[in-house]
This record gives structure tokens, sequence and C-alpha cells, in this order.
């Protein structure tokens, strides 16, 4: 029989341990992945993991909460949400808000602005590319388009001041959401390549203004790279995680406990 996300999402709501389990086996690895981008590229602490492992199980937790079309990707761009969530802000050199950067980028096409927000999350010019299947080099001009538009509308500007106030632009893009902002569904289908002409031009038209839904996208982008090729824990590395987190350890069938026993 085959688990879900929807029924990982559905037990770990309920604090069913066997949703617990599959959240540890399959997305610890994520977690690991999200951790070394968004600390600064090295390893993933281990004491950040824990921390949010265990803010995951809080009763207070909204991780668990919403079951969106296409549930893993939607529920791997929430646990990204939720990581960031547990780690420590950081103070910019120059700060910059998301009405600059609105009035900035305004005259950037849906791609341009796709590329310019990928460097808030850290991502450099070889890997934007691979996100939005586009050369590095394309990669590397709209970003030096974005650094002159910006320039002319900031007092004091450096190199890296998208990158250094990404954590607090993401917030703000993520509570600017507006009753026509479109759902996951729209975002997942053009990733998907199934986004008809006529519904990339409504997608264009909107994301013109409309920050929230850039953030959207690329998160989705981001989530689509995140789970290629993950591999889970295996049962021994899954086994301190559900120590630490208390969950209880699977009991086989009785015939299956009977034979262990008669093997020893």
């Amino acid at each position: 029989m085959i688990y879900t996300c929807y029924e990982m999402i559905r037990d770990c709501r309920a604090d069913r341990p066997e949703g617990w389990r599959y959240f540890i086996a399959c997305y610890v690895p994520v977690i690991r992945k999200l951790l070394a981008r968004y600390q600064g590229g090295g390893p993933a602490d281990a004491a950040a993991l824990e921390r949010v492992l265990v803010s995951a199980r809080q009763p207070q937790s909204t991780l668990f909460q919403s079951q969106e079309p296409a549930p893993e990707r939607w529920f791997v761009a929430q646990l990204r949400q939720h990581v960031l969530a547990q780690l420590p802000a950081s103070t910019p050199s120059a700060s910059l808000d998301l009405e600059t950067v609105a009035a900035a980028l305004q005259p950037l096409t849906l791609v341009e602005k796709q590329g310019a927000w990928l460097e808030t999350m850290l991502y450099s010019p070889a890997e934007t590319g691979v996100l939005l299947r586009m050369a590095p080099s394309t990669a590397e001009r709209i970003r030096g388009k974005t650094a002159d538009l910006l320039r002319a509308k900031v007092d004091s500007w450096s190199r890296t001041i998208l990158a250094d106030n990404g954590r607090e632009l993401g917030r703000a893009a993520l509570a600017e959401t507006g009753a026509d902002c479109l759902p996951p569904k729209t975002f997942l289908d053009l990733v998907d390549g199934r986004t008809t002409w006529q519904g990339r031009e409504q997608l264009e038209r909107h994301v013109t203004r409309c920050w929230h839904c850039v953030d959207h996208f690329c998160r989705l982008v981001e989530v689509v790279e995140l789970l290629r090729g993950n591999q889970p824990l295996s049962e021994a590395e899954g086994a301190s995680f559900r120590e630490r987190l208390g969950v209880q350890e699977e009991k086989g069938p009785v015939w299956k406990r009977w034979l262990a026993g008669r093997a020893d």
C-alpha cells in the first residue's frame, strides 16, 4: 500500500506515529538542504535542525494544516517557510523594503523579476539558470540590470543588497496576498509546462503588480529542485530523530514479532 503526503499531513495533524516517521524519513533531507542554503551555505547546523523538528511537532504549529493541490510540493513550500521562521534575523548593512523593490523593478519582465527575486533567496546566477532554464550568462545580465535599477532608487546601495535583505523581503511579499492572487495550481501548471498562452498572459499581467505571486512562483520552482532526487533517511539515521522527538517505534504484525522471537 502506498502512503501519500495527504496521509502524512493527516496523521501528523493527529499526532500519529506513522505520520511522524514518514515526515522524518522523507523531509529531514529537505530541511538539511534548506538550512545549508539559508544559514550561509555550509552544512546544516544540528541544533537548528532539531529546533525545526521540535517546533514542527508543537501543538501550535500550522505546518500540517493545509492540503492544497499537488500536496507534496505545496507542503514543502510551507516547510520552507517553517524552516526560515526558526532562523535568527540578520541586520543588513543597507536596508531595502518591498515598496522600493517594486517601484525600481517595475520595468522588468516576468522572467527578469523571477531572476531578481531568486537573488533574495541566495541563488547564484548559475543556480538561477538551472531553476529558470536559462543560461547562467542570461541570469548574470538580469542581475546587472536589476542592480542598475535599484541603485537609482536607494540612498545606500551595495551589490548584495537584495541578498542581505532577502529574509525580510520574503516576509513582506508573503504578507501582501490579495483577493486576485493566483492559486498554486496556476504556478504548478507553468512549472510543469501545462500553461496555455492565454494563461501565461494572465499570469504576466498579474505579476507585473504583485510581488506576492513572484515570491510564490519562485518558492514553487525552488521546491521542484529540492525534491529532485531526494533520498529518504536510512532506518538507522531516522531512528535517532524519532528518539529525540519521542515518536513511538513501529510495531510489526504479531506474526512478524513472533518469528523474530523464534529467530533469537
